[in-house]
Formats: C-alpha cells, sequence, structure tokens
C-alpha cells in the first residue's frame, strides 16, 4: 500500500476520522496522535523532550522515528534521523529537513517509507476557538510559529511533485492552503469496504 494518511494533533482532528482510515492506508501518528491509533504502524515525534516526557512510549508496538536534536542522548526503540535543514525535501533515507515542524518531518519520512499519495489529516496549522491542540493544550505554552510553518510547506511542492507523489488535505479545517483539500470520505472512498 502506497497511500499514508499522517494524522497531526490540529484541533479539527476527530476520533472518527482517525477510525475511518484504519485498513485503508498506511499511517503515521505524529506526537500525541498516538493515543487515537495505537495500531498506526509508525510514530513521529521530533520534540525529544516530548519522547521523554511520554518515557519513550513503551506501549506503542510500531516503528518509532525522531530527527536529530541538541540532546545526545538516544533510547535504543528509536529510529533517529539527521536534520539536514530547514526547507525542501530530503531524498537520503537517513535524513529529514525540518520545516518548522514535525507535521512537516512527517511528510519527508513518508516519502522515505515509499509513499505515492499522502493524506493530512489534523494539518490545521492554526488555532481554532482558542485551542492549538485536538487535545488539551497546556497552559503556559506559546502560540506556534504557524505563519512560518505554512510558508515551508511551499517548498515541498516541486520535489514532491517531481516524484509523482500527491498530497491531499483532508482536515476539517486548515490554514494550509498549498495543497487541495478533499473531504477525508472522497479520498479514500475507493478502499472503504
Amino acid at each position: 500500500m502506497d497511500t499514508f494518511v499522517l494524522i497531526g494533533g490540529g484541533p479539527s482532528l476527530t476520533k472518527a476520522d482517525v477510525d475511518f482510515v484504519r485498513h485503508k492506508a498506511r499511517v503515521i501518528a505524529i506526537n500525541d496522535a498516538y493515543r487515537l491509533a495505537p495500531w498506526a504502524e509508525i510514530l513521529y515525534a521530533a520534540d525529544r523532550s516530548w519522547i521523554d516526557a511520554h518515557d519513550g512510549v513503551p506501549s506503542f508496538m510500531g516503528l518509532k522515528y525522531s530527527i536529530d536534536s541538541k540532546d545526545p542522548t538516544t533510547r535504543s526503540d528509536w529510529i533517529v534521523l539527521r536534520n539536514t535543514g530547514l526547507l525542501g525535501l530530503e531524498l537520503e533515507p537517513t535524513g529529514l529537513r525540518a520545516g518548522f515542524n514535525s507535521g512537516y518531518q512527517a511528510v519527508n519520512l513518508a516519502v522515505h517509507c515509499g509513499a505515492k499519495k499522502i493524506i493530512l489529516l489534523g494539518y490545521d496549522l492554526g488555532p481554532s476557538e482558542n485551542r492549538e491542540h485536538w487535545f488539551e493544550d497546556p497552559p503556559d505554552r506559546t502560540l506556534s510559529p504557524y505563519a512560518e510553518m505554512r510558508t515551508a510547506f511551499t517548498s515541498l511542492l516541486e520535489p514532491l511533485t517531481d516524484l509523482g507523489i500527491s498530497v491531499v488535505n483532508c482536515s476539517r479545517r486548515s490554514a494550509l492552503a498549498v495543497f487541495p483539500s478533499i473531504p477525508l470520505s472522497e479520498t479514500l472512498r475507493e478502499r472503504a469496504a
């Protein structure tokens, strides 16, 4: 299966959408999305402090990926890829481009895993009703740099097109406009059975 669903943390994400994609595509859960999709094939987390705060997520049975950080500690059950820069698409499978956010990095990871079609869920890239996530935001959290994040995604368009990889945004609400926005039920309809 060369269709990947990447599940982010935006406030528009619903359990119903996550349940809908199960068995219809390969799934990468990003950060806390593993709580809604513990059956995902891959868990991706860029922030080493998130990984440590979750004790490495020992309950997750799939592959676990992260990106190089300034923290030299490593966990034996996590595959750590090199940070090879900010923008564009890293083609070397041992590295990822950072793009200001883990959702961007997960797109690069999906390419390494053989994706030909990438479906984005929970990629709101902006707050909704004073919330940044589908789960409870920490009270001391500062607002994410959404403008920089959205701009970074434009640097993926040409390399993805050159590789013949399509990306659609199936998030219920999203400020990310660089990819076509299509309802989830339409984009995975042919696989529903």
